[in-house]
């Protein structure tokens, strides 16, 4: 679809990273943009950015976990600009505390954005945009959707938003309906979702804490999110594949390769087996090795 003047674009999770970085692209394309984010500074800070391009923006604080906020994104959204026609279902988290022993408020978390903020973007726009006489679905997911293996919410939530995706692709094809849809699956980008749990909502009482294998992961993750692609690169490819009617937005050719292994695995019945070499992490039996170094020096502490 064509982009510029006359065209509203609604991104969440605007506030930072990726969905600033879409903001900022739909605005010097020459679109009105709905920012929505949960971070009341971060929001602010982002609209003042975006409307420096001379668009017309609106900024909402907006809860994606929450079906009723949404809708009332969508009814703000048209009764501003009397129609939409982009919508990007970017918001997203890592999550908090040990997905398997610890509270599992955590998952509720992960799902609550990642998964169910995308099927509420999804529902709550999509009338809008038919009626409008047509756009673009962008979702957000990761390569995490295509493979697992980083944390077990995170990995859950986008394999969902990848077949989710996938799905209304397949629908609105089908139906033959105005609405492209594009799945966005990134690796390693220099955004700040890795201090995601800043946004930890009180509703759900204390933040869990991380245990020291997760703390020894995490500190790799953020080097290598820190050395990762820069957000304005993948808007660009975002904007590409809209204006292209594409569905696919793959920004990381080296994590397809993992990917198409593990595949391979699955043709040939075999057993789960985590590759050695991670992009942009350092060998796993490093890893490993540094944890299980970690643990001991704890027990020995408490021990002493």
């Amino acid at each position: 679809m064509e982009l510029g003047s006359g065209k509203v674009a609604v991104v969440t999770g605007a506030g930072s990273g990726i969905g600033l970085a879409l903001a900022n692209g739909f605005a010097s394309a020459g679109c009105s943009v709905v920012l929505a984010d949960v971070q009341d500074d971060a929001l602010a800070a982002a609209a003042d950015e975006v409307g420096a391009h001379g668009v017309e923006t609106l900024a909402l604080k907006v809860d994606v976990s929450k079906r009723e906020e949404v809708e009332a994104l969508a009814a703000t959204t048209v009764e501003r600009f009397g129609g939409v026609h982009v919508v990007c279902n970017n918001a997203g988290v890592v999550g908090a505390g040990d997905p398997w022993l610890g509270p599992i408020e955590g998952w509720e978390w992960v799902m609550g954005v990642n998964f169910w903020g995308v099927v509420h973007g999804i529902r709550a726009f999509l009338p809008h945009l038919v009626m409008s006489g047509g756009g673009h679905i962008v979702n957000t997911a990761s390569m995490a959707g295509l493979y697992p293996g980083l944390a077990g919410p995170y990995d859950a939530s986008k394999h969902a938003v990848v077949a989710v995706s996938e799905n209304l692709y397949n629908s609105m094809q089908a139906a033959q309906m105005p609405v492209g849809v594009s799945c966005l699956c990134p690796g390693w980008v220099k955004t700040g979702i890795v201090d995601s749990d800043r946004n930890w909502p009180a509703e759900l009482g204390e933040l869990p804490p991380r245990d020291i294998a997760q703390e020894i992961q995490i500190g790799h993750v953020r080097r290598a999110i820190d050395e990762g692609m820069q957000p304005s690169a993948v808007a660009s490819l975002v904007l590409d594949a809209v204006r292209d009617d594409r569905y696919w937005v793959i920004p990381h050719g080296d994590w397809l390769e993992i990917a198409l292994e593990r595949w391979h695995r699955v043709a040939e019945r075999q057993n789960p087996e985590p590759p050695e070499e991670f992009p942009g992490m350092p060998p796993r039996s490093e890893m490993i090795a540094q944890m299980m170094e970690a643990m001991a020096h704890a027990m020995g502490d408490g021990a002493g």
